[in-house]
Parts: structure tokens; sequence; C-alpha cells
């Protein structure tokens, strides 16, 4: 006689069991760098760090940039093309509609959003350039405009914190536009020490280092 075999019965979900089980992402983007420039992709100069993320990783192998650095960041944080995103060509409103207005489009969500519902702790340090023009030498204007409605911060966009400059180039050692999170900061030490992409990495190892307990 043939005994019916008991079906299983579904196991309660354990929220700290599955938050383990989500691995830890980390994105660089770095501008104006050649594809072969990390040893990782080929390279003479040795970047052994870098090399240890990318073995223990992955490696983007069809990442295609957009010629200049605000719209491939619009691609990268959207996983769009760029006019898709909102940046089709840089971060002025060229008044031709919503592919060429300078900022992502609010109906388009982010990487950061994407991962903040599903449970992450979103982070970003370095350079946003993916919400609207900041004129370098215009203080008042970043002042009036960061945050509106044409002026997105990473912290609108999904990012729980966030270090770094809103608009693109500029000095190293008295960056403009540089903000965290909501506030301004409109005036780096003078004594010699402060340098941005130093102060970037500082950052960033801060806030992985203050969530890592959790």
């Amino acid at each position: 006689k043939m005994q019916k075999m008991k079906e299983p019965q579904p196991q309660p979900r354990d929220p700290r069991q599955e938050q383990q089980s989500k691995p830890n992402v980390i994105i660089i983007m770095a501008d104006d760098m050649g594809f072969s420039d990390l040893g990782c992709f080929g390279s003479e100069i040795e970047t052994p760090h870098l090399d240890s993320l990318a073995e223990n990783g992955i490696r983007f192998s069809q990442m295609y940039n957009c010629a200049r650095c605000c719209p491939s960041r619009a691609s990268l944080m959207t996983g769009l093309y760029p006019h898709q995103a909102g940046v089709g060509h840089m971060v002025h409103d060229s008044g031709v509609g919503p592919s060429y207005q300078g900022f992502l489009r609010t109906n388009v969500p982010t990487i950061s959003e994407l991962f903040k519902e599903n449970g992450y702790k979103t982070l970003m340090a370095g350079k946003w350039h993916c919400g609207g023009d900041y004129p370098p030498d215009k203080p008042d204007v970043w002042q009036a405009t960061a945050g509106d409605e044409k002026h997105p911060l990473p912290v609108q966009r999904g990012f729980d914190e966030m270090y770094g400059t809103l608009g693109g180039g500029g000095s190293y050692y008295d960056p403009p536009t540089l903000i965290h999170n909501e506030t301004l900061i409109l005036d780096t030490p003078r004594d010699g020490d402060y340098y941005y992409t130093e102060e970037i990495n500082n950052q960033a190892c801060r806030m992985i280092q203050e969530i890592a307990p959790e």
C-alpha cells in the first residue's frame, strides 16, 4: 500500500538571513580613463586593489560610454540610453523636450532607488553631474537651485548619503558645488591638506565603515 507523501511546507522567512545573503555592491566610475588603464584590463600600470575587486566581482565587458561624462552617468544610473534618461547632451536644458532637459527624468528609476527598495543602504561619493546645470563661478545660483525640480540631488534620487560635487569639473583644492547630502560646502580648508580626490576616498571609506555593523 502506497503512502501519500506530505507536501513540504514553506518555511518562514528570516529577514536577517535574507539580508546576509545579499551581496555588497560597489560601482566605480572614472572620467577620461582608457579601457586598458587598469591592470585587470591589461594595463602595464599596477592597480592591485582594483584588480582584486575585479577578480572577486564582475567586470563590465560591454559598458559603452556616451562620449561625455554626464550622459554616461545618466546611462549608468538608469540603465537607459541618455536621451531616455533626460541627459541627451549635457546638463543644461536645451529647451527641446525631456530628452535634453539636462537632469534625470522623474519617471525613470535610478539604480540607487531600486537598490534602496530592496533593502540596501545606498551611498555615493564623488561627482553627480546628472542633476541640472551649476555654473562653477556662481555659488548664489547653486544655493538658489540645488534640490529644486530641475536640480535633483542624489539624496532625492535614492541615495541615503552623498558627499561630492553636483556639477562638472573644477578645482581639486576648492571644488565648486561641493555638498554633503543637502548642505552645500562653500569653503574648504585652506591649510593645504584638502584634495578632492583624497577626500572622496576618505568619505567613501567612512560611510562604509559606519554602516558595516548593520
